[in-house]
């Protein structure tokens, strides 16, 4: 049988710092070469920015 996503169903995403979902729509993302993370807001996004290790380049 298939299933049918519920019209009331929201696609939820986890914030990639805090990790609290969110719904998709309001996420903000950062993109990268090999993934996609979500974050609640910019609080969230400035953090985990601060928080990673430098880059070599």
């Amino acid at each position: 049988m298939n299933e049918k996503k519920s019209d009331y169903e929201i696609e939820m995403v986890e914030c990639s710092q805090c990790l609290k979902e969110i719904p998709a729509s309001e996420a903000k993302n950062a993109e990268g070469t090999d993934y996609v993370v979500h974050f609640c807001g910019l609080e969230c996004y400035d953090k985990w920015i601060k928080d990673r290790p430098e880059e070599k380049k």
